[in-house]
C-alpha cells in the first residue's frame, strides 16, 4: 500500500535535498519553522488545512497546526520560500475547484501559499504519487502581495532542485550536477514513449539534438510552453533550429535536413493527437530535455558529455548496445585520461576526426577552460576545437553539444575524415592535439588507418592519442600501415587498458600516444604501461563504475609513471621497437611476483582450461 512518506522521500531525492541545512538553504519539515519568526507567524495564521476553503477566501485559517511537508528557505534570496505539499496517490492531486486543501496536494500547496505570500514570493509545489512513473506535479508562483498566482507550466510533472526553481522564474540557465541515474531514468522513459508513436531509429538522435538546439534560442525557450497547438510548436522548433544553426555558421543544408526530420514527425498522427498539457506530448519532451538534461550540459565545471551518455543509454533500449547505430561511448574516465596524456591546456588546438557526439571535445573544452580568462575561453570555443563526423544523427548530436556550450562557431564538419578537402581544411587550422576512438570493424579502413589520418592533420610535433583494439599493437597485423606510421611518426607510448573498459562490448583496447611528423627512431625507447586495473567494478544495471573511489589515485600513478618514463615491475616498461614488433607492455615488463596470489594462479589455470574447452582440446584423464 502506497504511503505518503514514499512521496516525501521521492520529492527530497528529486530535489537533491536533505532535511536541515543544505549549504544553499534550509529544508524545514512538517511546519517546524520556529527558527524563522515570520514564517512561523504566517503558518499559525493558516492553521491546519480545513476540509473546505475557497482559494479566494482570505478571511479564515484552519484549526490546529500547519504542517506542510516542507518549507524551503534560500540563503541568497531571503524574499522567496518554497512550500511543498505531498499526497500518496494521483487521485488526490487536485480537486475541481481547488477548494479542498486537506485532501488534495494542489489545493493544500496553494492554501499555504496564499498565507505565505503576505510576506514572501512563494513557489508552491504539489506532488502526488509514489514513483516517477505515476507521479503528478504542478508548480505555482505566487508573488508577494498579489491576489492570484501563476502556474509554472514548464515545471509540470517534474521536480527541480530548489535553486533551479529560482532560476526558472528569473529566466536564467538551469545548472545541475551530473547524475547517471537521472540520465538513465529519463532516457528509458523517453525511449519507451517514442517507440509507442513509431519514431524510426534514424530519427531519434535528430529529434533529441534538434530540440536541444532549439532550446538555445532564447525566444523559443521562453515561449514554447504558451504555444497553442502541436503544429505551432513543431513549426517554432524548426524556425529556432534554422536560426541557431545559421548563427553558428552551420551550412544551410544541415538545417534543412534536421527540419525535414521534424516535418516527418509533425505528420505523425499519433504524436499530433497527444494534448500539449499531457505526458508524452511534444512539450513534455522539450521540458524533460530543458529541465533535466540540458542543465547537466550547461554545468560549467563538468567534463562529462551528458548528451552522449544520455543518447548511449537511450539507444541501449532499441534492441542492442547501440554499436549498430555507430554508438560506442568512450568511458568518461578514459576521455579524461587521454586528454591528460595529450597535455591538453588552454593553448591546445584539438581535433577528433571521428567525434561521434563530441565526448573528447567536451572533455578537452572543460580542461582548457580551467586556467583561462573570459577572453581566452571565447577564443577556445571559436577557434580551438574541431571535429569531423560522418553519421547524420551523431553529427547533429555533436553540433548540439557544442552549440549548447556556447561554441560561437561550431567547427564540426559533416563528412568522411578521409575526404581530401576536409582534411586540407582541418590541417590548415594549426592543430597540435588529436584525440580519437575510431569505429571498430565498421568500414573498409582498419583502425590504424584512422590513427594515421589523425596524425596527418596535426602540426609537426603534435600529440595524437588514440584508443585502438589490441590487435593493432601486435606485429602480425596491418604491417603496411605500421611501417608507414613509423616512417612518418614517433610512437611515444602504449597503454594496455582493462579488457572490459568498454563493457558491455567486448573489445580489448590499448591507448597509443604518437608524436606527429617525426619519424620513429628505432633506438628510441617507447614507454609501455600495463593499466589493466582502473579500479572500476561491474554493478548490476550500472555497468562499470568507480564503486570504491580508487580511480583518481590510480590515474595519478599511471600519469606519473608516463611523465617520468619510470619502469615499475608489473606496471611499466621501456623498449626500443620497430614497426614489426609487438607494441604492448606484456611483452617487455618484468613481473612483480610479490603481488601475485593463489587467486591469480587459479584464474590463469581456469582461463587456460576454458581456452582448451573452447578449442576442443580438453579431455578427461
Amino acid at each position: 500500500m502506497a504511503i505518503e512518506q514514499y512521496t516525501e522521500s521521492l520529492t527530497l531525492r528529486e530535489m537533491k535535498c536533505v532535511l536541515g541545512d543544505n549549504g544553499w538553504g534550509y529544508v524545514f519539515p512538517q511546519g517546524d519553522v520556529s527558527a524563522v519568526d515570520k514564517i512561523e507567524r504566517l503558518l499559525k495564521k493558516a492553521g491546519g488545512k480545513p476540509i473546505h476553503c475557497a482559494l479566494d477566501d482570505f478571511t479564515q485559517g484552519g484549526n490546529g497546526k500547519s504542517k506542510p511537508e516542507y518549507i524551503i528557505a534560500m540563503n541568497d534570496d531571503a524574499n522567496t520560500v518554497i512550500v511543498v505539499e505531498c499526497k500518496n496517490t494521483v487521485k488526490k492531486h487536485a480537486s475541481a475547484g481547488l477548494s479542498n486543501p486537506r485532501d488534495f496536494s494542489v489545493d493544500g500547496a496553494l492554501y499555504y501559499a496564499k498565507f505565505l505570500k503576505e510576506e514572501y514570493n512563494v513557489i508552491a509545489v504539489a506532488v502526488s504519487g509514489t514513483t516517477l512513473a505515476n507521479m503528478k506535479v504542478d508548480t505555482f508562483h505566487w508573488l508577494k502581495g498579489q491576489d492570484t498566482y501563476l502556474p509554472l507550466k514548464k515545471a509540470t510533472d517534474i521536480i527541480l532542485e530548489p535553486k533551479n526553481y529560482i532560476k526558472l522564474i528569473k529566466g536564467e540557465k538551469l545548472q545541475k550536477d551530473y547524475s547517471l541515474d537521472e540520465i538513465r531514468e529519463t532516457a528509458i522513459e523517453m525511449h519507451d514513449c517514442l517507440r509507442e508513436i513509431k519514431v524510426v531509429e534514424a530519427h531519434k538522435p535528430i529529434f533529441i539534438a534538434g530540440i536541444l538546439i532549439a532550446l538555445s534560442d532564447d525566444d523559443f525557450c521562453k515561449t514554447y510552453a504558451n504555444l497553442p497547438s502541436f503544429k505551432t510548436v513543431m513549426s517554432n522548433i524548426q524556425t529556432a533550429i534554422e536560426g541557431v544553426l545559421k548563427n553558428s555558421g552551420i551550412k544551410s543544408d544541415r538545417a534543412t535536413y534536421i527540419k525535414q526530420v521534424f516535418k516527418t514527425l509533425q505528420d505523425n498522427t499519433k504524436f499530433a493527437s497527444i494534448p500539449l498539457i499531457q505526458k508524452k506530448s511534444i512539450n513534455w519532451y522539450i521540458e524533460q530535455l530543458e529541465l533535466k538534461i540540458k542543465p547537466m550540459m550547461d554545468y560549467a565545471d563538468s567534463t562529462v558529455d551528458a548528451l552522449g551518455v544520455f543518447y548511449h543509454e537511450f539507444i541501449k533500449y532499441s534492441g542492442g548496445d547501440g554499436s549498430g547505430l555507430g554508438i560506442v561511448l568512450t568511458p568518461q574516465h578514459l576521455t579524461e585520461f587521454m586528454c591528460s596524456l595529450a597535455g591538453v591546456n588552454k593553448n591546445s588546438r584539438v581535433v577528433d576526426i571521428c567525434c561521434g557526439s563530441g565526448s573528447f571535445l567536451v572533455t578537452a573544452m572543460s580542461k582548457m577552460f580551467k586556467d583561462s580568462n573570459p577572453e581566452e575561453a571565447e577564443r577556445i570555443r571559436k577557434e580551438q576545437l574541431y571535429g569531423i563526423e560522418f553519421d547524420d544523427g551523431l553529427y547533429t548530436l555533436a553540433i548540439a553539444n557544442m552549440i549548447i556550450r556556447q561554441d560561437g562557431k561550431s567547427n564540426i564538419y559533416k563528412g568522411d575524415c578521409f575526404n581530401a578537402e576536409i582534411s586540407a581544411e582541418i590541417k590548415a587550422k594549426n592543430i597540435n592535439v588529436g584525440l580519437m576512438n575510431p569505429p571498430y570493424s565498421q568500414t573498409d579502413k582498419c583502425e590504424l588507418e584512422f590513427a594515421e589520418q589523425l596524425l596527418e592533420v596535426l602540426t609537426v610535433g603534435g600529440k595524437g592519442v588514440v584508443v585502438l583494439p589490441m590487435s593493432c599493437a601486435i606485429g602480425t597485423k596491418f604491417k603496411d600501415v605500421r611501417e608507414r606510421l613509423f616512417k612518418k611518426h614517433t610512437l611515444n607510448a602504449v597503454f594496455s587498458m582493462p579488457d572490459d573498459i568498454f563493457y558491455p562490448t567486448g573489445t580489448n583496447p590499448c591507448v597509443m600516444v604518437w608524436e606527429a611528423h617525426k619519424p620513429h627512431d628505432n633506438s628510441f625507447e617507447t614507454f609501455f604501461g600495463y593499466c589493466k586495473n582502473d579500479g572500476f567494478v561491474k554493478r548490476k544495471k550500472l555497468g562499470r563504475i568507480d564503486y570504491y573511489g580508487t580511480w583518481k589515485g590510480i590515474e595519478e600513478q599511471w600519469l606519473k609513471l608516463y611523465r617520468n618514463r619510470d619502469v615499475f615491475d608489473g606496471l611499466s616498461a621501456r623498449q626500443s621497437v620497430t614497426h614489426s614488433d609487438e607494441w604492448l607492455c606484456e611483452a617487455y615488463m618484468d613481473t612483480d611476483y610479490s603481488r601475485l596470489s593463489q587467486d591469480d594462479f587459479q584464474k590463469t589455470v581456469n582461463d587456460y582450461l576454458a581456452y582448451l574447452v573452447k578449442a576442443g582440446e580438453a579431455y578427461e584423464s
